[in-house]
């Protein structure tokens, strides 16, 4: 690997890091935001609901953007706009704020979010093996530090923008300074009978089982982020406190889940992983809705990092293979199904555990993830289908960085 690589992989980590402090930042604090603002509990919803489909806006956008401006530029410009709208979210002082704010985060994200996935699976195609879990690692640790960089800031009851001021200032400038160094790649040669071959579009009938699955892990994530400690706490009988440490443990094993993971899609390859993966995160579902008290069903928590941090990264790893000729409209496309997930999610498990019971609730998501199972021959590498070693890195890509080097 040339430095160029090393460059365009750090700084691209980098990028995912600062995202996932930038995202944690946000949600974390959505109860001060709400007090700040004076939002009703009526209301609070439609500002939740507004920010991830505007992100799919933004998603949608970025495909047609990415024909014209290179996808780093893109990451370059969408990271700041980014942290300035959460400044924005912290610092207004009237509902009309808050609405522009979210808005702008909304549609910079979406394509933050995409540019950043482009750059992840043309980087790893270029490397010939499986890198693209390390850079969501990188996005989890993010979050653990925002998620207790605002527990320290409700902690000592620090206004809004007190808490985001110093994080932007640090982040930002280094965010600038570290996209000199990301790494564009060309599209891929399209192999004879390729899902992208005809003229190298994306074919919306093969890449639909990657979206189902990208739906179903993030309503998976979304119920842990969202029910876990009101779970915990509601049916398992925890004390208060007791309850905010699921997610914690969530993001936790996440990251360690992450970390690891690169290493056994390259010894057992992606299908075995997201098979795997799947099938602990289903396991996990079933103990947390049959624990029989708090301790148990923090253990379902823990199993449910471990199995849904896979699945979210190899999807976007497998859109590139499916489509080589054209990977940057196939990531954006699904980068859509993201927010879908969230968006259903949270309401589903709701919807379900005032009809019917929280218990019987945490089975759906369990069904949903094992869907996975049926559609993962999608997410085959070339030596999954035809044996022999990985694919060596095309050097063509090699040394094109987006600052021309």
């Amino acid at each position: 690997m040339t430095d160029v690589l090393r460059r365009g992989r750090a700084s691209l980590a980098f990028s995912f890091f600062t995202q996932g402090a930038t995202f944690a930042l946000l949600v974390t604090r959505i109860p001060a935001i709400q007090d700040r603002y004076g939002v009703s509990d009526a209301l609070l919803p439609v500002f939740l609901a507004a920010v991830p489909i505007l992100a799919g806006v933004g998603s949608v956008t970025t495909e047609q953007l990415v024909k014209r401006i290179r996808p780093s530029r893109l990451l370059r410009w969408s990271q700041p706009v980014v942290m300035l709208a959460l400044l924005g979210v912290g610092s207004g002082g009237h509902m009309a704020e808050l609405a522009v704010a979210l808005g702008v985060f909304g549609l910079a994200v979406g394509a933050l979010d995409a540019s950043m996935n482009m750059l992840g699976v043309s980087l790893q195609r270029t490397y010939g093996r499986s890198i693209m879990l390390s850079f969501h690692a990188a996005y989890s640790l993010g979050g653990i530090l925002g998620a207790s960089l605002a527990w320290v800031g409700a902690h000592w009851h620090l206004a809004l923008w007190v808490s985001y001021l110093p994080v932007v200032a640090v982040l930002l400038p280094a965010a600038l300074v570290g996209s000199r160094w990301y790494v564009d790649g060309d599209p891929a040669p399209v192999a004879d009978g390729a899902a992208g071959g005809a003229g190298g579009g994306v074919v919306f009938k093969v890449l639909l089982p990657l979206c189902l699955v990208m739906t179903f892990a993030y309503i998976g994530d979304s119920t842990v982020s969202n029910w876990s400690a009101k779970y915990l706490k509601d049916v398992l009988g925890s004390s208060e406190q007791l309850a905010t440490v699921p997610y914690n443990v969530y993001m936790v094993t996440t990251l360690v889940g992450r970390a690891i993971g690169d290493f056994g899609v390259r010894r057992f390859g992606a299908v075995t992983v997201v098979r795997l993966g799947a099938l602990v995160a289903a396991a996990g579902f079933a103990v947390v809705a049959v624990a029989p008290g708090a301790w148990v069903g923090m253990a379902g928590f823990t199993l449910l990092g471990l199995g849904l941090c896979v699945l979210v990264p190899q999807t976007f790893a497998a859109a590139g293979r499916l489509f080589p000729g054209a990977s940057d409209a196939a990531i954006a496309r699904l980068n859509v199904f993201n927010y879908v997930g969230f968006l259903i999610g949270s309401p589903l498990v709701g919807a379900l555990g005032d009809a019917w019971s929280y218990r019987g609730a945490m089975l759906v998501p369990m069904v949903l993830v094992l869907v996975t199972l049926v559609y993962a021959r999608s997410f085959a590498t070339r030596s999954d289908r035809y044996g022999g070693g990985h694919e060596r890195p095309r050097t063509a890509d090699v040394g094109r960085g987006s600052n021309g080097l």
